[in-house]
């Protein structure tokens, strides 16, 4: 399975870039199990437009062998986006 995450916008436009492929990466059968637990191929993801060009946007893609998705939230502490920010901090610890 291949994680993809990018941030856009944000204070001053800074952004980030993370890749991991479970399959090789020693975080990876935690990260498949955060996957499976958010309802990551399975949950509605939110429609509401964030406000603000200073609250950074992520875009997250699941490559598996049988499905791809992407999803895209606002880091803007919402209960909505809990879950999406539960699997980027760690997405970010395996970095």
């Amino acid at each position: 399975m291949k994680i993809s995450a990018r941030s856009s916008g944000g204070f001053a436009g800074l952004s980030e870039q993370y890749d991991i492929d479970t399959q090789a990466h020693p975080a990876g059968p935690g990260l498949e199990a955060t996957l499976a637990s958010s309802g990551f191929f399975t949950h509605p993801q939110g429609t509401g437009e964030q406000v603000g060009a200073d609250i950074p946007h992520w875009q997250i893609t699941v490559e598996a062998p049988a499905a791809r998705r992407t999803i895209t939230f606002a880091e803007d502490g919402s209960a909505e986006n809990a879950r999406w920010q539960q699997l980027l901090t760690q997405i970010r610890a395996s970095a």
